[in-house]
């Protein structure tokens, strides 16, 4: 198996410059994993498939996923695609690099846990100041335009949120200068799991059913139903932050209310 990436990685080395890579190739793969998570939960609440594990029972309008879609478009080449490129030779001069060999599997491993551990961190912080009462309603305000949120919601925002928020996100890469497949599975898992806490369902099969202190799309739905200087549930994908600072009692308060109403109506059977 490592061969086989190692043989791919030479050929896009071979043919690619390391700009060409690390720029326009990340975008390209942001582009192409946000789009190809996100896209099936529109279809999904379309055709009203799966609904019973559904959190909500609203459904989103054909206009209004069609106008989330446009301005992700625009947002993702006015914002991001920038971004990236200016933020290459910063990257660069911090040690990030994309010759072979590849990192060892246990490098990989620990900047990807580091990166989980800082962006929660930072994250957290940042998100809890967008919901003060000037920041929400010039800015973050954007991003709650959809309190029935989906997958593709994950990345509507201001494009004043996107640099602030994004911060959190590249801050880990910035420091430790990782090799290039480092930085891309970082943005994959990144990426895959915010779509995932916007889908607006709730499967037995998703990550918070397994992994303790894992957010997932229950956990931030409810920050998406509630009123901005009440929902908490601030973190970004592990929850240990909102259990620290107590943000998440209304989200505690309101599941033990439902496994007391289940224990009930199984005690009334």
């Amino acid at each position: 198996m490592a061969s086989i990436i190692e043989s791919g990685w030479l050929y896009l080395i071979t043919h690619f410059s390391d700009f060409q890579l690390a720029c326009l190739g990340s975008f390209l793969l942001h582009e192409s994993v946000f789009f190809l998570s996100g896209l099936p939960f529109i279809f999904l609440e379309r055709a009203g498939l799966l609904s019973h594990f559904k959190i909500q029972s609203k459904n989103n309008t054909r206009a209004a996923q069609e106008r989330c879609i446009t301005r992700l478009v625009l947002y993702h080449l006015g914002v991001n695609l920038p971004v990236m490129i200016f933020s290459y030779p910063v990257f660069r001069y911090m040690g990030m690099r994309s010759i072979l060999p590849l990192p060892s599997w246990k490098v990989v491993a620990t900047q990807i846990v580091f990166y989980f551990i800082l962006e929660d961190f930072v994250f957290y912080w940042g998100h809890r100041i967008l919901h003060t009462k000037w920041l929400y309603k010039h800015v973050h305000s954007v991003h709650h335009e959809y309190a029935t949120p989906f997958g593709l919601t994950s990345e509507y925002a201001h494009p004043a949120e996107i640099l602030f928020l994004g911060f959190a996100t590249i801050i880990g890469p910035a420091i430790t200068g990782p090799h290039l497949i480092t930085l891309w599975l970082w943005m994959v898992l990144r990426v895959l799991e915010t779509v995932e806490a916007h889908c607006g369902y709730h499967f037995p099969w998703s990550l918070s059913n397994f992994l303790p202190l894992y957010g997932g799309a229950d956990f931030h739905d409810y920050h998406h139903r509630l009123l901005y200087t009440k929902s908490g549930n601030y973190s970004s994908t592990f929850v240990y932050m909102d259990w620290i600072f107590g943000t998440d009692k209304g989200y505690r308060r309101l599941k033990a209310l439902k496994n007391g109403q289940v224990e009930e109506s199984r005690k009334e059977l």
